[in-house]
């Protein structure tokens, strides 16, 4: 049987042509103007629209809106064209079992390989990802250039703490320093894959200089190198992932003053932005991928330095699984001014718009905890939310908060008054004692809200 592999299905000269690395990157995205840069957008989302009018999924979205092909002459006309969400995707694979109809694979004697993994299931039921050759190379050049650009080097030792099996996380990451830097790389994972110890000394045998991963687990991973005694073997110069709401202090100190340095994606979209050497803001990949922030209540674009939810289009992933219009529920505001490069500028992720919980009238974001609690001595920042409600339907938020000793319960209870503006009632427990809740030894990402309502 004849039908084509992997790297016939892309040209990856063509491909480093597009999404240049390392000099070549910069050279180019420094002296663009933002006229330049729409109209390679608008060429690229030309093609990715031609793509979606083939894939069921799409026409049926689209067509249900009365939206027919000559209806979107370009990028400007993005807005007629209705957004989605996970859900979207898995009523799609509910009706078309086991893989959706959103992903326009076609026959198999005939289509090019399709990766095939899963989200981690964070918000969930697991949700399937398919990509193509294409789609996941560009991916995985975004997180790697990514990294060059913050500073990681050739002789650096990077170990990962992003999980595998199932999840693309782990997968992706790996492909993405193997392919498109000079690093070496330990596939570590999560602590049930690799027990917290043996990754430690891992990184001492190794000489690891990076980190990368969620940096829950990594600031769990500097308390157990202090308590093996490895910090005279171990010399970690920076920490690439996910600090959310959190200050990055916390994190550097826990690492004895390494560079901590933030990044944004998620599962269908892959890389969509992350700091650059001088970490003021995030940078969207504006080259490949298009991003609206649009109101959580009425979906229409906010205006400057307003929270919106952030809806991206990959312009690059014209192959399989085409992602137009989706609205991932994580909720962030544009920065003000040009950066180093011209591509614009976002805080990073500030919470979930499907996530928020409205307390007596105020909306409460779980993750905002964290910066409150930061860099408190008597806590190890580490915590989960429980949300219940009374028999008269009223709802309760109870914060349970690990502690090392010395905490004042009522005095922190009124600093997270203060903080989310509204009263929770607080709950104090040892130091790992909220790790079965959030199950931060096995999870790429925490749990931090546990809904009881049973609604």
């Amino acid at each position: 049987m004849t039908y084509p592999t992997y790297f016939e299905a892309f040209d990856h000269r063509q491909l480093l042509a597009d999404y240049p690395i390392g000099k070549a990157f910069t050279d180019r995205y420094s002296s663009m103007s933002r006229d330049e840069l729409f109209a390679l957008q608008d060429a690229q989302f030309g093609r990715l629209m031609k793509r979606g009018w083939q894939v069921p999924f799409y026409r049926r979205l689209w067509g249900e809106k009365g939206i027919e092909p000559g209806d979107i002459r370009g990028l400007k006309d993005i807005g007629k064209l209705p957004v989605y969400d996970k859900s979207d995707l898995m009523a799609s694979i509910a009706e078309h079992a086991p893989f959706g109809d959103f992903h326009g694979m076609g026959a198999p004697e005939s289509r090019a390989p399709t990766i095939f993994h899963t989200t981690s299931g964070t918000t969930g039921k697991p949700q399937t990802l398919m990509f193509g050759p294409k789609g996941r190379e560009v991916g995985n050049l975004l997180v790697g250039r990514m990294y060059r650009w913050m500073g990681l080097q050739s002789d650096d030792v990077v170990h990962s703490v992003y999980g595998h099996g199932m999840i693309n996380g782990g997968h992706y990451i790996r492909e993405a320093v193997t392919h498109f830097t000079n690093s070496v790389f330990l596939s570590a994972g999560t602590g049930i894959e690799t027990r917290s110890v043996n990754q430690v000394r891992l990184m001492a045998d190794f000489g690891v200089t990076a980190i990368v991963g969620f940096v829950d687990y990594i600031r769990k991973l500097a308390e157990t190198a202090e308590a093996e005694g490895l910090f005279d073997q171990i010399d970690i110069r920076m920490i690439i992932g996910h600090l959310g709401t959190e200050d990055r202090a916390s994190t550097e100190a826990a690492w004895h003053g390494a560079k901590a340095y933030d990044w944004y994606g998620v599962g269908d979209t892959g890389s969509i932005a992350g700091e650059g050497p001088e970490r003021d803001g995030m940078y969207v990949w504006e080259d490949a991928q298009y991003l609206e922030l649009l109101g959580v209540d009425d979906g229409k674009p906010v205006a400057q330095g307003e929270t919106g939810d952030m809806v991206v289009t990959c312009l690059y992933k014209d192959d399989i699984a085409p992602c137009i219009r989706f609205n991932t529920h994580d909720i962030t505001h544009e920065l003000d001014g040009r950066g180093e490069i011209v591509f614009k500028r976002i805080a990073g992720f500030k919470g979930r718009s499907d996530n928020m919980v409205k307390l007596r009238g105020i909306n409460v974001f779980p993750h905002a905890i964290g910066s409150i609690i930061e860099n408190r001595a008597d806590l190890t920042g580490e915590y989960v939310c429980h949300l219940h409600r009374d028999e008269h339907q009223k709802d309760h938020m109870r914060v349970t908060l690990e502690s090392r000793g010395g905490t004042d319960a009522g005095a922190l209870a009124e600093t997270l008054k203060q903080g989310l503006g509204v009263e929770v009632e607080v709950v104090l427990c040892e130091p790992g004692g909220t790790a079965k809740a959030t199950e931060i030894d096995t999870r790429q990402k925490p749990l931090r809200l546990i809904d009881e309502r049973g609604v």
